[in-house]
């Protein structure tokens, strides 16, 4: 993943991150990716208070762009749409489920 432009937006509570990523010989990113390697580019950030929109990859380029939103907290990522919330929900509680999942597997083997 490439940033192209970092911007910081004190007003919001954000950073926004317009990005450029080179697939070539590989598919598409897909939402899960480019969440994470957005989060890894900005020190500091967390990977539930990331949200990615406007990805655009052209017919017959492997290249993929998109602007990344990374919040400072919870409050502030409460400006995104609720439609925004339920595409990522799946992304941001994927830890959370991991860790029931290993509560109960190891709760039933006692």
């Amino acid at each position: 993943m490439e940033i192209i432009e970092r911007k910081e937006n004190p007003l919001l509570n954000r950073v926004e991150i317009t990005f450029r990523w080179e697939h070539s010989k590989a598919a598409t990113p897909t939402l899960s990716e480019m969440v994470a390697a957005a989060a890894k580019a900005e020190p500091g950030s967390k990977k539930e208070l990331t949200f990615v929109k406007e990805v655009n990859t052209r017919f017959g380029r492997s290249q993929t762009t998109g602007i990344a939103l990374i919040y400072g907290d919870a409050e502030a990522a409460t400006l995104e749409p609720e439609y925004v919330h339920t595409r990522h929900e799946a992304l941001h509680s994927s830890k959370v489920k991991e860790d029931s999942t290993e509560q109960t597997e190891e709760g039933g083997n006692e």
